[in-house]
């Protein structure tokens, strides 16, 4: 993935951050998420006065990359106050279309690179 791809992904997920709605915890969060066809699909987290209702960041973007028709997908940016990786559910909910790169940041410019495989070793799979 080329460095201005990269780029434009922090730079994405760091506005998508902006609209978080997170009046609980205050902890904002964006996600930008690359498909294979180029397009680049963005989500923030909210939160729900009854806690379970609430989503994160990374979810919000994917489910709406799926509403689109996409089923392959290249990196996911992820943007919190500091760097941060996506939750146990965020993995695995990513994990079902693939492996790819998570590329975790914070408004600062501080950044860390992962294989999402790296994140979730042996993440669950149905069996045929």
């Amino acid at each position: 993935m080329s460095g201005q791809l990269i780029e434009e992904l922090i730079r994405l997920s760091a506005a998508a951050r902006e609209n978080s709605y997170s009046p609980y915890s205050d902890f904002k969060v964006g996600a930008a998420l690359l498909a294979n066809s180029g397009k680049i699909y963005t989500g923030c987290n909210f939160e729900n006065a009854s806690f379970g209702a609430g989503v994160c960041a990374e979810r919000v973007a994917l489910g709406s990359a799926l509403a689109a028709g996409e089923r392959s997908f290249e990196a996911i940016c992820v943007c919190g106050e500091r760097v941060i990786t996506p939750c146990g559910i965020c993995r695995q909910s990513l994990a079902e279309f693939g492996d790819m790169d998570v590329i975790c940041c914070a408004p600062g410019g501080e950044r860390k690179i992962y294989r999402l495989s790296a994140l979730l070793p042996e993440a669950f799979e149905l069996k045929e």
